[in-house]
């Protein structure tokens, strides 16, 4: 049952879930990473592009749940849904949609405009 009084801000529940299904994948992807056969020095290695693209889905994952567990940090001091750029609050919807998400959608495209420019 739900407290009076206290609403879950958009995306927490989510991020809780998505927390636990990246935890899970992690689990999974180690333990195929620690399945997998060690090449000697004197054989081809078949196995070495599956074992670098599971290596590659384990970093991923682990970045997608250092973002979750960022936002939940920030969930926990009150500050989830406050744009970490320019203090104003994040839209609910976009929240819903990227969960994680520490800019508004102005500062977020004025981040990828700056990043554009230095990539030139």
């Amino acid at each position: 049952m739900a407290s009076v009084g206290v609403q879950t801000q958009p995306g927490i529940e989510t991020l809780e879930q998505q927390r636990q299904e990246t935890l899970e994948a992690l689990d999974r992807l180690r333990a195929d990473l620690r399945s997998m056969a060690e090449p000697t020095p004197d054989e081809a290695d078949g196995d070495a592009y599956e074992r670098e693209r599971t290596w590659a889905l384990v970093q991923t994952a682990q970045r997608k749940l250092d973002s979750i567990d960022r936002a939940l940090e920030l969930a926990q001091n009150g500050s989830y849904g406050i744009c970490e750029s320019c203090g104003e609050r994040i839209e609910p919807a976009r929240l819903q949609v990227l969960p994680t998400t520490t800019f508004c959608l102005s500062c977020q495209q004025q981040y990828e405009r700056e990043n554009k420019r230095q990539r030139r």
